[in-house]
């Protein structure tokens, strides 16, 4: 008789034995992920669940041929799977279970997984790069070839601009992913994320943060993007992250393992230096848009930063036109407030481009009043991420937010709109 989590066989197809409330109907998880069900259905037992599970968890040799790589758990999709006495999507599995997800990293490299954190990416605060900042330095010390990182894809862009500025010289390549799929599903984008990143790891003299996901929404190639150049553009798909402003650093084929660089890269290696962020310090983002009121802004006058993502070349509604637009002045007036208490650094609203408040008198007006950010490319969350490590590391923020200190300024804007 076949339990519930047995691999079972009926009709030819055989599937994962789903709970069900109805002795009559029969309920099987196939590879692909997708559920079938069967009335009156002759179930045939494949292998029971303790067996699976044993297989699972048989060691893997470590191959002195091949280069150490190791996997940083922080939870998300792709470290997620299906929970088979509920059916739902679970992420509660230890990280020996997630190496046998992928029985094909054993020929590209010796691999070990550490969980260091398990939630949502969008439960992140900044105690949490601390925390991964610091399993990095450990893995460094014990001199793997390379890291990578899984989390969930919502917050993946600001976590990879956190360790760029966080993580200085870094003597191997640390690749952050995610999947928009769970990993032991069949249409899954895990899998070859993280084959893709092991391979380009080991492969490459790249040193420093970046990014590894789909290249479009074929299973053919990855990108790597730089961490400080990279945003989520897509709920779904596979292909989500773009580089902005600038060309990824290099594409890999997932089949043939090749390599092609695009861009320029860090492969220098120098003194590694770590730094920090202070966990309660508090960085604003405030989307300028119509209709906006002064009282929006009063909440930050006990914040540390605030970030204006304002329109087109860097504009918030600060002048008074008719009779209609008298709050703009009093916005105008708190805004001027703000820039002596704290740093209000612009952005804008746009994901391509840069940020010019020498083109009208508004954005000129923005500069007078104090407001950072003018001849800057980068992305909102790169520029929330900066300005709260400048803030940590007790870094002037007048004096560094234009310098380049991690790639995240352009001096060149790239035509990638649609590549």
């Amino acid at each position: 008789m076949a339990n519930t989590g047995d691999l079972v066989k009926i009709e030819g197809k055989e599937g994962i034995l789903m709970p069900t409330t109805d002795p009559k109907i029969t309920i099987i998880k196939l590879e692909s992920g997708y559920n079938i069900a069967y009335k009156n259905a002759k179930v045939e037992l494949v292998k029971e669940k303790e067996e699976i599970t044993k297989t699972q968890n048989q060691k893997i040799e470590s191959n002195p041929k091949l280069k150490n790589i190791s996997i940083l758990h922080c939870g998300g999709t792709v470290a997620s799977k299906i929970d088979y006495k509920t059916g739902a999507v679970s992420a509660l599995f230890e990280p020996s279970e997630f190496l046998n997800l992928f029985p094909e990293l054993k020929d590209i490299a010796n691999v070990k997984s550490e969980l260091i954190a398990q939630m949502l990416s969008e439960n992140m605060r900044f105690g949490h790069y601390n925390i991964m900042a610091k399993a990095i330095e450990e893995q460094i010390k014990k001199g793997v070839d390379g890291i990578i990182l899984t989390q969930g894809t919502d917050t993946l862009h600001y976590t990879s601009a956190a360790l760029s500025f966080m993580i200085e010289n870094s003597p191997i390549p640390i690749l952050i992913l995610g999947s928009q799929r769970s990993s032991d599903r069949g249409s899954s984008d895990a899998a070859m994320n993280i084959v893709s990143a092991i391979s380009f790891a080991t492969q490459t003299d790249f040193k420093g943060v970046g990014v590894c996901m789909h290249a479009d929404t074929n299973d053919e190639d990855c990108l790597i993007m730089q961490g400080t150049k990279v945003k989520k553009m897509h709920t779904s798909r596979r292909d989500a992250f773009r580089p902005i402003n600038t060309k990824a650093i290099a594409r890999i084929n997932y089949k043939t393992k090749e390599i092609t660089y695009l861009n320029e890269y860090n492969k220098e290696k120098n003194n590694l230096n770590i730094t920090f962020f202070k966990e309660n310090l508090k960085i604003g983002i405030l989307k300028s848009r119509p209709n906006l009121f002064a009282e929006e802004l009063e909440v930050y006058n006990n914040f540390d930063g605030l970030i204006i993502e304002g329109t087109g070349l860097g504009h918030i509604s600060i002048r008074k036109v008719d009779d209609l637009t008298s709050e703009n002045e009093i916005i105008k007036n708190k805004l001027e407030e703000l820039t002596k208490k704290i740093p209000v650094v612009m952005t804008s609203q746009c994901t391509y481009g840069r940020i010019d408040m020498n083109v009208y008198s508004e954005g000129r007006t923005n500069i007078e009043m104090g407001i950072l950010g003018n001849e800057l490319d980068m992305t909102t969350e790169t520029a929330f991420i900066k300005l709260a490590w400048l803030l940590s590391n007790d870094l002037d923020v007048k004096t560094n937010l234009n310098k380049n200190l991690r790639g995240e300024i352009s001096e060149r804007i790239e035509n990638v709109f649609l590549n």
